[in-house]
């Protein structure tokens, strides 16, 4: 019983850590990563998936560090966002007990038995996800608009941008 205890305590103690998110594309649709179009010249559709735990903040950032980077891949100096769309997935929910019984005969004999199961959600909490529609250009910046290199720069070592 003592081994089970700890077994459990070790568990919730893993579903309360965050699953580490990296910045790469994602292998699937509704993979963690970074996936971006072209919807016409200059004008982009950009989303970054985060694993289950990983802070909104560093979504926000990824996703605004793949459109400068698909702006600067394109020859535009600097981007603005048209269209944002944010998504909260919860991939689970909390612990849960449950009691089973069952009977059986067999013959002369029968049989009766009683069960308790525990589970526990070891996803990490939930999952966010970021998509904006971006529209690039060069020359001077526009007032709401972001510097494609800075924020290449700025994101790239993990700090927070500047809003504009």
């Amino acid at each position: 019983m003592k081994k089970l205890l700890a077994c459990a305590a070790a568990l919730s103690l893993l579903a309360a850590c965050a699953t580490p998110t990296t910045y790469m594309p994602a292998p699937g649709p509704r993979a963690v990563g970074f996936s971006d179009y072209r919807i016409e010249t200059g004008r982009y559709r950009v989303t970054f998936r985060g694993g289950p735990g990983a802070p909104p903040a560093q979504v926000a950032n990824y996703a605004l560090l793949r459109a400068a980077e698909v702006s600067l891949r394109d020859g535009y100096d600097w981007f603005r966002i048209v269209e944002r769309f944010d998504d909260r997935t919860d991939s689970g929910s909390g612990p849960r007990v449950s009691l089973g019984t069952g009977g059986g005969s067999f013959g002369r004999r029968s049989a009766v038995g009683v069960g308790i199961g525990t589970s526990f959600d070891l996803s990490g909490g939930p999952a966010y996800s970021r998509t904006l529609e971006v529209q690039a250009g060069k020359g001077q910046r526009p007032a709401d608009g972001y510097d494609a290199r800075d924020i290449v720069r700025v994101v790239g070592r993990g700090e927070a941008p500047a809003a504009s």
